[in-house]
């Protein structure tokens, strides 16, 4: 009687998971210890998804256990790889578990770029697996029945979680398997399972009557809601109907037997016999509707012997009266079930592999506060080289410190040698030359990166156009164009940049072009330099002059305050703190991570004196600025000035203000190479990110198309071919409804009794008989004459009628032409008249010879001859 229901497994198709992930793990994480163990552990997940789906299960607790772990693993990994059509792209392909496929297509499936999708079915299959093992429990024993009901509820909650979070995973409409209404049915069988299950423990433990009375009660409730859920839906096999029809009643009938044994103890002698009927009744329908599924032979007899036993005794002993049904207080219920909720992890033997790996959540934080550090970092650096380029500008407009150096007006200036030499051991004007001719190179190699990355997707959105154009409404998957939407984002950021960039070379080149031949002065050796200076008279001596120890002092503490500026710029870019534990304390208090509210807060108090530093720098630098403008006024005033002197002069500041550009433009070469180079990795990075999902869409299309040909081909090619009229009209002249069902080809029996002789053809009736036959005198009409064969235009029989034997031509029944029903055939020549005693008709069905075949039935419709009896082999 024990006939419990259990749930397919879905099949999964072959995915290697390892590939896309260490590719993305590659690419976000440094390359070292931990990205070696983070590819391994990728590794293992690829392994442990083959030992979950990639074979046959069993149905043991080991390998529900191996799809538990898998389930927790994928949970863990959620929130630490961005699996997306557009990101980490792994596409999944899941069977229907109830579709059994047709001759022409294979079953229906469905393939989603979806980690959540993955995990529905995989917790699909576990629901599935554990509903398989408890129908595989003996429930002779304790151990079993424990087992079973636990499997049950664990199933129960696996679909219910499947209905509550489905749609909200996949963002599309599901397979008719993990569809919220199925799977919300399957949660009740479960459920109802469960509790047929603690039934049965209750009878084997022999409780009182009226516990297990309400245990059985509730059971039958709850397989009458699932056949009501899923009665009218074409979503579950035709099996599973039946089976819960029969569980209710057989629910229902061991809830009145056990209700009619407490009767019986409270003396309701009659209450017990209505229960018993009742039961019976329930039983028998059981019996008489659903024999081939459920055997319900032994409960039958004990209800009857109960209701046998009982009509017996009230008959003669106790005569009290049998209420009506509906008079019949109701039981009560009791669950003792419920669905187990669904906590990760729900294997005890789960490791995370990826532990040691933070969330997205908290690598996208750390992204975030690392471009916080950066711009405030490259801010304040930018605010420091602007003011020492400011002065260095102020210095060279005002010669110093050449002027206060050259006072004997025909020598190189120290501070102009010092800096010819610094530009000469850099390299000098070749080493300028170089850098802006490898500019060009990198440049176009990114061109031809970012070109190439957009020209995948390019064609294959042009594809995708394509067939959605060709297949229409068929063609349900997301749009190319609406897929690649960040991508184009990204590629259009990525083509700005280098505009930018080439504007930017562009700059630096005019720059170069207008002190090129001063730099190629400072490069000259000392003697070329003294010549390419103009002489002068010799200055007035102001060497011991206040208003220059005062100049040299604040060119000293200016010079003092660059070189400060320089160390902070390198203790700001030196300075590293690791937020990651900050976001996941975070994380793991509220659950959420409040980015900038964080990253300020930490910022500030990283980076606050280093700030300060800086303004106070700039502040400094000012007002160092303005005391030297002020002594250099009195300066001038002091000294000598005159043509040649003002020449030179001039000549000074220009080679003072070439050293200043060569050193900025050097520094901005290498920074716009570094920056190419590194451009040039982030564009491969975009190129690999495109090219993997255009390869991942082409897999998918080539599903797609495979699945729209199968459809295809299970459609029907052609509409049905029309019949001949005389096929297709009845008796009456009217068209019967057509059917769907082609008409069945007559079948060769093996091993069956010989077939009575074909009919012989008509005879040849000549002109002379014919008009005999029509001027010969009336007698009296016979009894019963066949019936005339349907003119050609009247109907045939219904379409899908099958003809016993194979159909004759038409015959006319015009005048002069009788039909071969109508005409008396020769004693001596018809084979079928035995038995006949030579009448001129038909006999009577009513009286028939003794031993005599029965007389044919009333003609079929469309048969163009009378119907032959069939005779049995003697």
């Amino acid at each position: 009687m024990t006939n419990f229901i259990s749930v397919q497994l879905k099949k999964a198709a072959e995915v290697d998971l390892a590939k896309p992930l260490c590719k993305f793990i590659q690419q976000s994480y440094p390359g070292g210890d931990a990205q070696a163990e983070h590819c391994r552990a990728a590794e293992e997940l690829s392994k442990l998804r083959k030992s979950a789906l990639g074979r046959p299960l069993d149905k043991h607790e080991s390998a529900l256990e191996t799809l538990l772990r898998y389930y927790d693993q994928l949970c863990s990994i959620e929130p630490k790889f961005p699996f997306s059509e557009n990101q980490v792209c792994v596409t999944f392909t899941w069977k229907d578990a109830f579709d059994k496929g047709s001759l022409f297509g294979g079953s229906a499936k469905l393939a989603l770029a979806s980690l959540g999708y993955e995990k529905t079915c995989v917790l699909f299959n576990c629901g599935a697996l554990a509903s398989q093992i408890a129908a595989e429990q003996n429930l002779d024993n304790d151990e079993g029945l424990k087992a079973a009901a636990k499997h049950y509820q664990f199933a129960s909650g696996a679909f219910q979680h499947i209905k509550d979070t489905v749609l909200s995973a996949l963002n599309r409409e599901p397979t008719v398997d993990i569809s919220p209404d199925t799977v919300g049915t399957l949660s009740l069988i479960m459920l109802a399972q469960a509790q047929e299950v603690f039934f049965l423990k209750a009878t084997r433990d022999k409780m009182k009557d009226g516990i297990i009375a309400k245990l059985a009660n509730q059971a039958a409730d709850y397989y009458g809601d699932a056949y009501k859920q899923c009665q009218y839906k074409d979503t579950l096999p035709k099996e599973v109907f039946p089976v819960l029809a029969a569980k209710h009643c057989i629910m229902q009938a061991n809830a009145e037997y056990h209700q009619s044994i407490l009767a019986k103890q409270q003396k309701k002698f009659g209450e017990e016999i209505g229960r018993l009927q009742h039961a019976a009744d329930l039983v028998k329908t059981v019996a008489s509707r659903y024999d081939e599924y459920i055997n319900v032979k032994d409960l039958v007899d004990k209800i009857n012997r109960a209701l046998t036993a009982a009509k017996k005794d009230n008959d003669f002993i106790y005569h009290d009266r049998v209420p009506d049904l509906k008079d019949l207080e109701s039981i009560g219920k009791a669950s003792l079930v419920k669905s187990t909720p669904v906590v990760v992890p729900l294997s005890q033997k789960f490791t995370d592999l990826f532990e040691k790996m933070v969330p997205l959540q908290v690598q996208q934080s750390v992204s975030v506060y690392n471009q916080r550090k950066a711009d405030l970092v490259n801010r304040s650096i930018a605010q420091m080289r602007e003011a020492t380029n400011l002065a260095n500008g102020v210095l060279a407009s005002l010669n110093l410190p050449a002027a206060i150096e050259d006072v004997s007006g025909d020598t190189v200036p120290q501070s102009i040698l010092a800096k010819s030499k610094s530009v000469i051991e850099q390299g000098g004007i070749q080493t300028v030359d170089q850098l802006i001719k490898d500019l060009p190179e990198l440049l176009q190699r990114n061109k031809e990166i970012l070109d190439e990355s957009l020209r995948l997707l390019d064609e294959e959105e042009a594809t995708d156009s394509d067939l959605r154009t060709k297949f229409k409404e068929r063609w349900q998957r997301t749009p190319s164009n609406e897929l690649y939407k960040p991508l184009r984002a990204e590629g259009a950021n990525y083509h700005n940049i280098l505009n930018k960039a080439v504007q930017a070379d562009g700059q630096v080149r005019e720059r170069y072009q207008s002190h090129r031949d001063t730099i190629a002065l400072l490069c000259k050796p000392e003697s070329e330099l003294n010549a390419a200076i103009p002489s002068a008279n010799p200055a007035k001596t102001l060497q011991g002059s206040e208003v220059v120890n005062v100049l040299r002092t604040l060119l000293a503490n200016l010079d003092e305050v660059k070189k400060e500026r320089e160390q902070l710029e390198n203790d700001l870019k030196s300075v590293n703190f690791d937020m990651t534990s900050k976001f996941l304390t975070a994380l793991a208090q509220d659950g959420a991570i409040n980015e900038e509210a964080i990253s300020v807060t930490e910022l500030d108090r990283i980076y606050g004196s280093y700030t300060q530093k800086v303004q106070e720098s700039l502040k400094k630098q000012e007002e160092l600025l303005k005391n030297i403008q002020n002594a250099h006024q009195d300066f001038s005033k002091m000294k000598q000035s005159n043509n040649e002197s003002n020449l030179r002069e001039e000549v000074l500041k220009n080679l003072a203000v070439a050293n200043d550009n060569f050193v900025e433009l050097v520094a901005n070469l290498k920074e716009g190479t570094k920056f190419y180079n590194e451009l040039t990795e982030i564009l491969l990075k975009f190129q690999n990110k495109c090219s993997d999902i255009v390869f991942a869409r082409k897999t998918e299309r080539d599903e797609l198309l495979k699945d729209l040909q199968q459809s295809i081909a299970r459609e029907p090619s052609a509409p049905s071919i029309p019949l001949p009229t005389y096929q297709t009209t009845s008796a009456g002249g009217s068209k019967p409804a057509a059917s769907s069902a082609p008409t069945p080809a007559p079948r060769t029996m093996v091993g069956t009794k010989p077939q009575p002789p074909a009919r012989p053809p008509p005879p040849v009736i000549s002109a002379a008989s014919s008009s005999s036959s029509t001027s010969a005198p009336s007698g009296p009409a016979p009894a019963a004459a066949p019936a005339a064969p349907p003119a050609p235009g009247a109907s045939a029989p219904a379409a899908g009628t099958a003809p016993s034997q194979a159909q004759g031509p038409p015959y006319p029944t015009y005048p002069g032409y009788p039909g071969y029903c109508q005409m008396p055939m020769p004693m001596g020549y018809n084979p079928y008249m035995y038995g006949q005693y030579n009448l001129p008709y038909a006999p009577s069905p009513v009286y028939q010879n003794p031993g005599q075949a029965p007389y044919p039935t009333p003609q079929q419709p469309g048969y163009l001859f009378p119907q032959q009896p069939y005779y049995p082999q003697q």
